[in-house]
């Protein structure tokens, strides 16, 4: 194991790391205040401050783990999630499904930030374009990384709740009891590498359609 590289690894994977969670978590909270709950916003939850969303085990010794002995190829993790209650949405089925797709919608923008950025690395001189683009490309495979992720259809992620959103009444509540289960079926696939078999192609697509809607190669 090489220190050194996994120390500038680390640097280089921090910022784009805390913004993606940070920005995720705050865009299901901003979400959720415009359809009528206010949990988040009267919890804090609402803010742009890493702390309040960093979990000590998903957000730092998880992906850090991964990182150390497993080389990083396929990074998982995740934040303390942001509380909705979702009996208070002016229209809880229907706007349940933007309280969901807002997380995902801001990693995907936060995606398209990042390959901004490896645009403007071009332009820079070596001494900042080469660290800021080895940035702005954790940047991207972060966000691709937990935008699929969070479209898996699987409660309590964000996937799970946009099927409970879309599904007719009688198959949403059934569908929705999985979420007590949802968590130890994910780290079951997540172990049995399952998980990284389904999420590797789609994460690849994403990072190849935004390289080439940008122009990035």
């Amino acid at each position: 194991m090489d220190i050194n590289a996994v120390v500038q690894t680390i640097t280089i994977l921090a910022l784009p790391l805390v913004f993606a969670i940070t920005l995720h978590e705050a865009a299901h909270g901003y979400a959720a205040r415009h359809f009528g709950d206010s949990t988040a916003w009267l919890a804090g939850r609402i803010s742009l401050n890493p702390l309040r969303h960093i979990d000590p085990v998903g957000t730092i010794l998880i992906p850090l783990g991964i990182l150390l002995f497993s080389g990083g190829n396929f990074l998982f993790g995740y934040a303390k999630p942001v509380p909705v209650d979702f009996s208070r949405l002016r229209n809880p089925k229907k706007d349940m499904f933007w309280v969901a797709a807002a997380g995902p919608g801001a990693n995907l923008l936060m995606a398209c930030a990042w390959a901004l950025a490896f645009k403007l690395s071009w332009l820079l001189p070596q001494f900042f374009s080469t660290p800021l683009a080895r940035m702005a490309e954790m940047g991207i495979q972060i966000n691709c990384v937990l935008m699929v992720l969070n479209l898996i259809p699987l409660p309590p992620l964000d996937g799970g709740r946009i099927a409970v959103s879309l599904l007719p009444h009688a198959m949403a509540w059934k569908f929705a009891q999985l979420e007590r289960w949802g968590f130890p079926i994910l780290l079951l696939l997540l172990f049995t590498g399952i998980l990284g078999a389904v999420m590797t192609p789609l994460v690849n697509l994403s990072t190849r359609l935004i390289a080439l809607t940008f122009g990035l190669y």
